[in-house]
């Protein structure tokens, strides 16, 4: 029953940190494609670069790599468990 606990705070806090590294990464993104658009000469209105620059950074590595928040963590307490009880 404490493992359930300990795994169910640490993916509270887990979700916590994903979500601040989340919306941190994506105002980093608008703030870089604001200040391309700003840089340069281009035809479509500042709102549809940045907001075409947002969808792609939505398909990007980058967000995906976020994720690691919940795998890394919790890979190593399952191998903890595992070592401590079986190794």
């Amino acid at each position: 029953m404490a493992l359930v606990r300990l795994l169910f705070i640490a993916f509270v806090v887990l979700s916590i940190v994903y979500l601040s590294l989340s919306l941190y990464s994506r105002a980093k993104a608008r703030d870089r494609l604001e200040a391309e658009w700003d840089a340069g000469e281009f035809d479509i209105p500042r709102d549809a670069y940045v907001r075409a620059g947002l969808v792609a950074y939505d398909g990007s590595l980058r967000r995906k790599l976020i994720l690691g928040v919940y795998v890394v963590p919790m890979s190593l307490v399952g191998l903890i468990v595992y070592l401590v009880n079986f190794a």
